[in-house]
């Protein structure tokens, strides 16, 4: 549909919007390879993954620390804010686990600190205390069904994205990209507004509960941070699902002046 398009493609970031952010990968890894040792620091991220959203999302970054993992991780969450922070003093750092977020002046930069594991890397909970994460594989987890269906997954991903930050859903987006992922890795074909009513009404009959790694390798995938947060994000949702249900009808029977005027609801528009 042309309105959900031109929607998804004013929010799709250029190649260089985020530039800027990414310009401080090089200090924020020097600093903590000197004080902390650094093993490795790659970019994660709906930004590296592909969905992300204009004027929304930040580079996000992870890194795999040496030395031994202390019992909280609070203890390497603060060692790397108080790190960046002697090395950045007037830039506002604050910990958002699982991350330690860097808000310079020119972009927003999200360190993600982890310790390594045979396989994937501990890193905090944002509810409380580690899980282990994935990413290299997630990130081929959507690769592979985002081409199974010529990039739609990645397309829906970033559409459910918009929903949330436009409609402001304390919801999180990793879970949002990994919902779109596995709802269409069932999926033969591809049809814009059905997916979207599909998505966003399995979310809502699941009550945004806790999803498997679809991959099977890692933890499962919080929806939101709070209770207060899953109920504040679980009333939006029941509202969104019922205009993306509206929005597919009036679209299939012909009236497509009324399907748009569901979307431009749905996405506060």
């Amino acid at each position: 549909m042309t309105w959900l398009d031109d929607l998804t493609s004013l929010y799709t970031p250029t190649a260089t919007q985020f530039d800027a952010a990414r310009r401080h990968r090089g200090s924020i890894e020097t600093r903590l390879d000197a004080y902390l040792g650094l093993r490795e620091m790659f970019e994660i991220g709906s930004l590296r993954h592909g969905t992300g959203v204009w004027q929304y999302s930040d580079a996000d970054f992870l890194a795999s620390l040496k030395g031994i993992q202390p019992g909280s991780p609070w203890t390497m969450l603060n060692r790397v804010k108080d790190t960046l922070q002697d090395r950045f003093p007037s830039t506002t750092i604050v910990i958002r686990r699982p991350a330690v977020v860097c808000r310079f002046s020119d972009g927003h930069v999200e360190v993600v600190p982890a310790y390594p594991d045979t396989s994937g890397y501990w890193i905090a909970n944002p509810s409380d205390g580690w899980m282990k994460t994935y990413p290299k594989d997630h990130n081929q987890y959507v690769n592979d069904i985002n081409k199974k269906h010529n990039g739609a997954a990645k397309r829906l991903a970033r559409q459910l994205k918009i929903w949330k930050y436009l409609r402001n859903v304390p919801v999180s987006s990793c879970y949002l990209e990994m919902r779109s992922a596995k709802h269409l890795d069932g999926e033969t074909t591809y049809s814009a507004l059905w997916d979207l009513y599909l998505t966003l009404s399995k979310m809502h009959d699941a009550g945004l509960a806790a999803m498997n790694d679809p991959t099977g390798l890692g933890s499962r995938f919080g929806s939101c941070s709070s209770e207060s947060n899953r109920q504040d994000a679980l009333s939006k949702l029941n509202t969104a699902v019922t205009r993306a249900r509206k929005a597919k009808d009036f679209y299939h029977s012909g009236d497509n002046e009324k399907a748009i005027e569901q979307l431009k609801l749905l996405f506060n528009r």
